[in-house]
């Protein structure tokens, strides 16, 4: 078939537009990997003010005749929003590069950055999956992760202390600025609890964190062996081994941040079962707390759509597991036995949700 000409033309050219941008779209991902790497969000916040190229390109450890490669790699990373130029000079003649709310979680030393993130992401591990996804269509195996190394990815982590690591700092750094939203924002869904399990809790940031704002409040983080070895609770926090497949201590409450996105629809029902165990009836204060995704739900429009949809995918990658829509939670609550949900917070690209027996 001839392709469209005359009239059609600005369509045809606006369409070839989209699809440059998505086959170049992974130089924005590694901008930004490069700039971190080089230590630029650093080099600006200690300089206290804005930067000008030159000041910048002089403060960085680089063959200095490479300097034409910071000005570009700056201009792309200024329309992406991460760095804004601003004024030196009262005349406007000189210009500087200032950081933005965006830039600032790329400090390494600041509490809730997201350096770390950033280097677990494009880590030789991340990145060979992406490369066996056509192989992975093809054959029976639950994701390219396994496609790829010949074990889960959670099987990889509790052999390889090193992913295990990785893996653990990255829901840290995640943890740390949601326990940081949830301790200051969502304090009612906390009241009248008098015990709480984290299920998947990892090393404990999100229940050490409610477990200091709620002195009364009796926590527990349920985790693998491999994840809470050598960890030592406090007065209200305690650590226990166990497999969320298998059993769930007793509370009023169990919380699920960021757990059921990695299973299939089938193995949330059974962790859903599991949870309806271990709490009381919602007369008696029972709940499930979900802290995940809910496709769709981003009233911010497209951009944050776009990253849930890049999550999903991310998913699939890397676990049996995917991100759902508000259908999809409601047919897992009722699959595994509950009477009723409430989407309760919204938080960022997650969402909170209270799911009762």
């Amino acid at each position: 078939m001839a392709l469209p000409i005359g009239e059609q033309s600005p369509e045809l050219l606006k369409v070839q537009d989209l699809i440059w941008n998505h086959i170049y779209r992974f130089i924005s991902s590694m901008s930004l990997r490069y700039a971190t790497e080089l230590g630029i969000p650093d080099i600006i916040h200690r300089h206290g003010k804005p930067m000008t190229l030159q000041q910048l390109v002089d403060a960085l450890p680089i063959n200095k005749a490479k300097a034409h490669g910071v000005y570009r790699l700056m201009w792309i990373l200024i329309h992406s929003g991460f760095f804004i130029e601003e004024k030196i000079s009262e005349d406007n003649a000189v210009m500087g590069c200032w950081l933005t709310p965006a830039s600032r979680l790329l400090i390494k030393d600041e509490s809730f950055s997201m350096f770390q993130i950033i280097q677990a992401c494009y880590d030789p591990i991340a990145l060979k999956p992406w490369d066996h996804v056509k192989e992975w269509f093809e054959n029976d195996e639950s994701s390219a992760f396994e496609t790829t190394f010949g074990i889960t990815y959670f099987d990889y982590a509790s052999r390889d202390s090193k992913e295990n690591e990785s893996f653990n700092e990255l829901m840290v750094k995640d943890t740390q600025i949601l326990s940081n939203v949830l301790i200051g924002d969502c304090k009612k869904i906390f009241n009248r609890m008098k015990s709480l399990v984290d299920v998947g809790g990892g090393v404990g940031i999100l229940a050490k964190a409610i477990a200091d704002a709620f002195p009364d409040l009796q926590c527990t983080v349920l985790d693998l062996p491999h994840v809470v070895a050598g960890l030592q609770g406090t007065k209200n926090l305690t650590y226990v081994r166990g497999n969320m497949f298998e059993s769930i201590p007793k509370a009023d409450a169990v919380m699920l941040k960021w757990i059921l996105h990695d299973s299939s629809d089938e193995d949330c029902v059974t962790v859903l079962k599991k949870c309806k165990e271990a709490i009381p009836s919602k007369d008696n204060g029972g709940k499930v707390i979900i802290i995940d995704m809910i496709i769709g739900n981003k009233k911010d429009g497209h951009r944050g759509i776009e990253t849930q949809l890049f999550y999903d995918i991310s998913m699939m990658v890397f676990v049996n597991g995917k991100e759902r829509t508000q259908k999809e939670w409601e047919k897992l609550f009722f699959d595994a036995g509950y009477t009723s949900y409430k989407i309760v917070y919204e938080l960022g690209l997650r969402s909170l949700i209270d799911v009762y027996p």
